[in-house]
Parts: structure tokens; sequence; C-alpha cells
């Protein structure tokens, strides 16, 4: 079984920072793409940041420059500094992996459970 858990959410004044962590632990053979998602209520689940295992980046227009998406292959954790935090920011961001289990050939995706990010005034 596969389970992606993050950790790092909370509540942040405008301005602030914030770092999200997942954690990728079960049987698995390959971790290919990595990423952050966010939904904010009322609204769709939009990319926020992906990585590849090769590290390229690629970001969603409204966060460039703010937050920046890293990976630890060695721990299987992707991570999501977030600076200069905006109450729009605000949402519950979720972790996605593309990844291959052990003794499986395919690729799926799997989520977190999400962690809730609060940006006040």
């Amino acid at each position: 079984q596969v389970q992606l858990v993050e950790s790092g959410g909370g509540l942040v004044q405008a301005g602030g920072s914030l770092r999200l962590s997942c954690a990728s632990s079960g049987s698995i053979s390959s971790i290919n793409r990595l990423g952050w998602y966010r939904q904010a209520p009322g609204k769709q689940r939009d990319m926020v940041a992906a990585i590849t295992s090769g590290g390229s980046t690629n970001y969603a227009d409204s966060v460039k420059d703010r937050f920046t998406i890293s990976r630890d292959n060695a721990k299987s954790t992707v991570y999501l500094q977030m600076n200069s935090l905006k109450p729009e920011d605000t949402a519950v961001y979720y972790c996605n992996a593309l990844l291959r289990r052990s003794g499986f050939g395919d690729w799926r995706n799997y989520w977190g459970q999400g962690t809730q990010v609060t940006v006040s005034t």
C-alpha cells in the first residue's frame, strides 16, 4: 500500500512563509512526477507546482517567484516553500505523486489527504 502524508500547513499572516512537506511510503519502486495542488472552498483543484524525477519544475503563474518546489529522492519527500503568502493562497494543499508500485509495471497517480493553509490579512 502507498501513502502520501503532508505536513506543515497552518495559519500565517500575509507576507509570511510556510514550508509544506509530503512523504511517500509503502511498496514503491519508482517515483516520477511529484506535485502540489490546492483547492479553495467552492473552487476546483488546481496545480500549484510540479517537479519531475530529473528536477524540472513547473509553476502556476500565480505563485511564480514566491513558491519553490523541491524533492529529496532519498527520503521520497517533496517540499513546497511558500514565501510572501497572500490571502488568496488560502486553500487545502494536496500532494500528488505519479509512481510505480513494487511488482507492478504501470504508473499511477496518488494523493495525500491534504493540509490546510490559511493566510490572514
